[in-house]
């Protein structure tokens, strides 16, 4: 263990707070709020220490943590992160600083509110940097009660039905991984330490290797992708968006969906290399319907938590068609996609709650001229717009030109499935480029009928301008699309080890 465990005080802030939190009086609105501030900037000062810290040239996993627990099982305290995981705790960190600062006028129980959001935010640190398989799935079911009674409790609309769609849903998809992971376990000689787990599935004969990880390849990835919003298994994501309270929105499209698509990539993948090139055809058939299905659904919305939670499942899609290219070009983009495209979304749910605190209303046909009453929001609204669809300077355009590359790289390696070369990857490149067109449809589309329509509702030119926090927020999202954009290499070179050892163990099997 490291002398100073930064990784465990970065999970362990949240909590801390929500306990802190939750033994102040009622009453104090202010301080309850100061208190989850000033946790959620401790794990993202340390988050963003860790990243920038962690040490390129070395590589693999750094920061490490470990004691046995339950030895006997082979289960562990074992914590750390590489390349491709240090990056989501510091992006864990940025949406959980501009939701708390969103959120700082809530007065409906906002003790209570705080406090699971900090309790949720801990989860998702925690699953980030396991690396005991058992200790990842505390901290992946830890994070289902929060949003449950998050959205149950502070939601609006038809959130009891949206809370336990979400809840059900995400329950049965991690049920399936478990099972999946608990097949590997007692396979690869019953540990849950992610290095033996690898090194025992390296060492079963060849026959038995194939025939256990090709059968219990699909229920991991897709367990884990349900929580990724993966197709036909999203119907949950876009109600749980509608229904959910600003900040739970941003957590939810920002951080909680990588964590499942990371899961994926993780557990199914690297664990199981050679039964995803096996299971490709299948995995990128459901990714490409993620990001066509959804870009088209979300342009047909007129609802604009709907529009921005349909976009966020396309998005996604995108990510897992760079993990399912298995190559650096691609995983590189999936990873840079992951965390630009968190920051995104953080930043476009922020946006739509900020209007519909005011206005109390969600649909574009009744919104209008809200950028003379917002325009910072306006501004912000543009610069989350160019970066969702690519455009070159802003963050999405190194991201999704990776993954494409890397796309249509893979049509030349061979297929196990049918045989052959996989030359289905170009066309599935070309598909995903629709994206780039949907994208632009609805994001201009909401822009303009939002913000810069001449205003023909005078309530709306009356509505409260942003306060400083809300300010702060957006401005820190919008500083981070643009730096990313401009200086790719930033974030790119941390995640480029980390792909770099995902790529040995793909290449391995």
């Amino acid at each position: 263990m490291t002398t100073l465990p930064i990784l465990s005080l970065i999970m362990l802030a949240p909590m801390i707070g929500a306990i802190i939190i939750l033994l102040m009086p009622r009453d104090k609105y202010e301080a309850i709020r100061t208190v989850a501030l000033i946790a959620s900037g401790i794990s993202l000062a340390l988050s963003l220490y860790v990243t920038f810290a962690y040490n390129r040239a070395q590589g693999g996993f750094q920061f490490e943590e470990q004691m046995p627990w339950i030895p006997d099982m082979g289960i562990g305290y074992h914590v750390a992160v590489d390349g491709f995981s240090a990056p989501q705790l510091l992006l864990t960190g940025i949406v959980m600083f501009g939701a708390v600062l969103i959120s700082w006028t809530k007065d409906d129980r906002p003790r209570e509110y705080f406090a699971f959001l900090l309790l949720l935010v801990g989860g998702v640190f925690g699953a980030f940097m396991s690396l005991d398989v058992f200790l990842f799935l505390i901290f992946y079911e830890m994070v289902l009660f929060p949003v449950y009674v998050l959205v149950a409790g502070w939601g609006s609309g038809r959130k009891e039905y949206a809370s336990m769609k979400l809840t059900i849903y995400l329950f049965v998809g991690s049920l399936v991984a478990i099972i999946g992971l608990l097949a590997i376990y007692f396979a690869s000689g019953q540990s849950f330490d992610f290095y033996k787990i690898q090194s025992g599935i390296a060492a079963l004969p060849a026959a038995e290797r194939i025939a256990t990880t090709r059968l219990w390849f699909l229920p991991v990835f897709v367990g884990f992708g349900v929580l990724a919003s993966l197709w036909p298994l999203h119907n949950w994501s876009p109600d749980g968006y509608a229904s959910a309270p600003t900040a739970v929105s941003m957590l939810h499209g920002g951080v909680l969906k990588a964590t499942g698509a990371y899961a994926a990539l993780r557990f199914g993948v690297q664990l199981m290399p050679e039964a995803a090139k096996y299971w490709l055809p299948v995995v990128v058939f459901l990714c490409l319907m993620n990001v066509i299905y959804a870009g088209v659904i979300a342009f047909r919305q007129n609802d604009l938590k709907y529009i921005v939670g349909f976009a966020s499942v396309s998005h996604l899609g995108l990510v897992l068609l760079g993990i399912a290219s298995m190559n650096e070009l691609g995983l590189n983009g999936a990873g840079l996609e992951l965390f630009a495209g968190g920051v995104m979304t953080g930043l476009m749910f922020g946006l739509v709650g900020m209007v519909y605190e005011r206005s109390h209303e969600r649909s574009i046909n009744v919104l209008n001229g809200m950028a003379r009453v917002m325009p910072l929001a306006a501004v912000a609204w543009i610069i989350g717009a160019l970066a969702a669809m690519g455009m070159p300077g802003l963050s999405g355009f190194p991201a999704e030109i990776q993954i494409l590359s890397g796309l249509w790289q893979a049509a030349s390696t061979p297929n196990l499935m049918f045989g052959g070369t996989s030359w289905w990857y170009a066309w599935m490149a070309i598909g995903a480029i629709l994206t780039v067109i949907i994208t632009a449809a609805w994001t201009l589309r909401v822009g303009y009928k939002v913000y810069f329509t001449e205003p023909t509702t005078p309530e709306f030119q009356k509505l409260p301008g942003l306060n400083m926090k809300e300010r702060i927020a957006i401005v820190m999202f919008c500083a981070v699309l643009i730096v990313v954009g401009l200086f790719p290499n930033s974030i790119m070179s941390v995640i480029q080890t980390g792909v770099q050892a995902i790529m040995k163990a793909i290449n391995a099997g």
